[in-house]
């Protein structure tokens, strides 16, 4: 690797300095920064940024893929909790994020996943318990036990929780959180486990109780959750404990920007630039133990050259002092991937859709009397659910779908072995016909559809499972079905990522034509199946109440 000699402004993330400096990198390191009086080139230098929780796969794209477009924007490294994959394929899925990104200059942090299912209460492709979790920790590829969502579990001392944290601590190695709306004695019993993050505060009075307790908030900004307009006092308040997050990414927003984004927000609110930086860069680096450089003497040579220090849009990117990103595109050539997969046969009709009214009574027969529905509420941008008991028709002995209250049927169909469809009704999609589905159903990745009429359901589930995994919608006909193929795992494209995204913002422009007000319906779509986040949700066993972590009845 040749040696590198730069001359420009340099930003000191410790002292909080912007100065002139000549940089001299030699093989992947920093061997000198010393105060130039020589022309500086334009831009300003600042460390490479980290994303402190992230899920890869909701990318989309592969690890080796995900990094060539996460370094455009000047990002170097990423938290990665792989339990999207492990839920599908179990370890060897975690061992196929660690291969795929092998070689890349990009670090991928990965954490054991310890939720795997993330509850009993679904089906999921793989279990990962306790004994597995101590194995796993053992491999040095695995760096931390990846955020807790057993709360309930971590409060009451279930055993095999309590076993993954022991786990983590008696190798020296940290563990994350996840506490939605936690508070009070509750999120005192959590995090007195040893949980030190939590990226699930969705309001500034939860979030000072958590930094109360001196836990690290990870401000997330994601493609399914954006919690940095309620958030961003905190890197006013606790500057130290402050990192930034995106959770989840669709490719559409990968492709325009990551945490540089954020960045630039921050700096927006009046937020000094040196405290966006640190929650970029030093905070998740320290808490972590990255192996990242922070522009100093004797560190990596980690590094972006941003036009200033406002809109933090990245010019160049090095990573130990190799040129990975400039002008917006990568230097790292693409890599073909594996497809590894699990996804059973599977296909429907219409009437596997149909839901039910309750039986009132012996010898009640047949009623078309309307019936009172307990409904999802589902939020745009937020994982968080409400719920609403609505009247809906009975037709035929059947309760349809009404659009035009938009109550829509949703419904989670198990990929993993042959088992009726759990179904329910949902408000916020919005659709007047058609019907989306996608197998990115969080956390277990079942097959998720909502529509407008149980023949737009059949038809898009029935494309899902054709491609063995991918997105899908239909105008209510097989011949106005469109598609994006996810063949690894189901969660993942073979594809570039400007072809991922420019598929997935075609399907996103289609739900929208139909009627979906929602700004990425298949992102929430995709959590509208994940229990461990409130309120109402549905598995494929059937409506699930997150606030009081049992099943309750989808028609009352």
């Amino acid at each position: 690797m040749p040696d590198i000699t730069l001359n420009h402004l340099v930003a000191d993330v410790s002292s909080g300095i912007v100065r002139p400096c000549q940089i001299t990198v030699r093989s992947g390191r920093i061997v000198s920064i010393v105060p130039s009086a020589a022309a500086m080139q334009p831009g300003v230098l600042v460390p490479g940024f980290v994303d402190a929780h992230v899920h890869v796969e909701s990318s989309m794209l592969p690890p080796w893929e995900f990094a060539r477009v996460a370094m455009r924007h000047g990002t170097v490294a990423s938290v990665s909790d792989p339990h999207e994959i492990a839920n599908v394929l179990g370890e060897p899925g975690i061992r196929f994020m660690i291969e795929d990104i092998a070689g890349s200059p990009f670090t991928c942090w990965f954490g054991c996943p310890s939720c795997v299912p993330a509850t009993s209460f679904e089906t999921a492709g793989a279990t990962i318990d306790a004994d597995a979790c101590a194995r796993l920790l053992d491999d040095p590829n695995i760096h931390h036990l990846s955020e807790m969502m057993n709360w309930p579990g971590a409060i009451g001392a279930d055993a095999q929780v309590m076993s993954k944290i022991a786990a983590a601590h008696a190798r020296g190695k940290r563990v994350d959180g996840h506490a939605p709306g936690l508070r009070g004695e509750q999120a005192r019993a959590y995090f007195a486990r040893g949980i030190e993050t939590d990226h699930e505060c969705f309001t500034l009075d939860e979030a000072r109780d958590k930094a109360a307790l001196g836990v690290k908030i990870l401000i997330r900004d994601g493609s399914a959750a954006r919690n940095f307009d309620a958030l961003w006092p905190m890197l006013a308040e606790h500057p130290e404990l402050c990192m930034f997050c995106t959770d989840d990414a669709h490719p559409d927003d990968l492709l325009v920007g990551h945490i540089d984004r954020l960045l630039a927000r921050a700096v927006a609110k009046g937020i000094d630039p040196f405290v966006a930086l640190r929650a970029a860069t030093l905070n998740p680096i320290r808490h972590y133990g990255l192996p990242c450089g922070l522009l100093r003497e004797g560190d990596r040579a980690d590094m972006v050259l941003v036009e200033d220090l406002l809109n933090f849009k990245p010019m160049r990117t090095w990573i130990a002092g190799e040129l990975v990103s400039e002008g917006g595109r990568s230097c790292i050539a693409p890599r073909p991937s594996r497809t590894p997969n699990a996804f059973r046969a599977g296909k429907f009709v219409a009437s596997d859709f149909r839901v039910l009214p309750p039986v009132r009574g012996a010898g009640s027969g047949t009623s078309n009397a309307p019936v009172i529905a307990h409904a999802i509420v589902a939020e745009d941008g937020q994982l968080v659910t409400g719920s609403i008991d609505a009247p809906m028709r009975v037709t035929n002995g059947v309760i349809e779908p009404d659009p035009s209250q938009d109550l829509l049927l949703v419904a989670v169909v198990n990929r993993y072995s042959d088992a009726p469809p759990a179904m329910a009704f949902i408000r916020g999609f919005g659709l007047t016909h058609g019907a989306i589905a996608s197998s990115v159903a969080h956390d277990c990745h079942n097959v998720v559809a909502v529509g407008a009429s149980r023949e737009a359901v059949a038809h898009a589930v029935n494309a899902v499972f054709a491609e063995r995994g991918g997105l899908a919608i239909s105008d209510g006909s097989t011949a106005g079905t469109q598609t994006l193929a996810l063949p690894i795992a189901g969660l993942m494209s073979d594809r570039p990522a400007e072809e991922v995204g420019a598929a997935y913002a075609q399907l996103s422009k289609t739900a929208k034509r139909l009627g979906s007000p929602l700004r990425a319906p298949y992102m929430t779509a995709g959590f509208m199946a994940l229990l461990v986040i409130p309120a109402l949700k549905l598995s494929d066993r059937g409506l699930f109440d997150g606030s009081k972590f049992a099943f309750t009845p989808a028609v009352i």
